[in-house]
């Protein structure tokens, strides 16, 4: 399988969901939307609403349920993490998928209601689109939710926080912020693709354990990045993370380690998805593709 080509093939159909499904930069108050927009429709690789869509086509080829809005969905959640993450109370980083962050391009109040914005857009957007299926709706809800919150995406930025505040982070540490800030939301998307599918419980939770894997290796191998990549090939500043004194994987572990643990991770996320349906070749192939990021 050529990983490339249905990656743009799947990543076209997702740019043309969220054009369609978010509201246009028209919209009063306009600025707002037109900031939203800027955020959401800047490119990226759209990893995880991809993994929404191909995770739901495995279980659902005839396509009997539209994956792309909990993809978009999921898509909002994620930029507007990255929107406040860059704030200046945060990381304060100038540069985001390869062009000025949004407190940049716009201002930091209209940055943070921007991410604000996206954030209730995700949950509307999922109980419009589902509310045929009541049931469905609420586990998408419930997932994204549960994935977003203080215990896991919120919980894991909080903890990234205090850990770089107080400068003595170990291994438990960055494990839990890692497994929360973002694999959580690694992992929701293949849960909520499967869920759009119809998986059952035990391919759900096959799904759930290859994402919390995937994300775990999706986390090192961007530790790897920001320690040995430009800024030009990774689309946002690199080496931020140890001018900060952050505590990453290379950081703990070393450069040669951090790799193994990148490829123990991504072999752990195969394994699982090779027992889903036609062997999930197109997820596997993105998996190693990832992985083969980090040399």
């Amino acid at each position: 399988m050529d990983v490339t080509a249905e990656l743009k093939r799947r990543s076209g159909r997702i740019e043309s969901a969220i054009d369609r499904l978010l509201p246009a930069k028209t919209v009063r108050p306009e600025r707002l939307h037109e900031a939203m927009r800027y955020s959401l429709q800047a490119g990226g690789k759209r990893l995880r609403p991809v993994l929404v869509v191909a995770s739901a086509e495995l279980f659902d080829p005839q396509g009997r349920t539209d994956p792309l809005p909990a993809a978009v969905a999921v898509e909002c959640i994620h930029t507007y993490s990255l929107i406040h993450d860059d704030l200046p109370c945060m990381d304060n980083d100038d540069l985001r998928r390869g062009r000025p962050t949004a407190h940049k391009a716009f201002d930091e109040a209209t940055a943070l209601l921007a991410g604000d914005a996206l954030l209730t857009e995700a949950f509307a957007l999922l109980s419009r689109a589902y509310a045929g299926n009541p049931a469905l709706a609420q586990a998408l809800v419930h997932e994204l939710a549960q994935a977003a919150g203080s215990q896991r995406l919120i919980g894991g930025q909080m903890a990234d926080l205090l850990a770089e505040r107080q400068g003595n982070a170990g291994t438990g540490d960055l494990e839990f912020i890692h497994l929360n800030k973002t694999a959580a939301m690694i992992e929701a998307s293949l849960v909520m693709g499967g869920l759009c599918g119809g998986a059952s419980p035990e391919a759900i939770e096959r799904l759930r354990s290859a994402g919390r894997n995937l994300g775990m290796a999706f986390q090192v191998i961007d530790d790897i990045l920001d320690a040995t990549a430009d800024s030009a090939s990774l689309g946002k500043t690199a080496g931020k993370d140890a001018k900060a004194g952050k505590a990453t994987f290379v950081s703990l572990h070393g450069l040669e380690a951090s790799r193994a643990h990148a490829r123990d991770y991504t072999d752990r996320s195969v394994a699982e998805l090779a027992r889903l349906p036609g062997g999930a070749l197109f997820l596997a192939g993105l998996a190693e593709a990832m992985a083969a990021r980090s040399h």
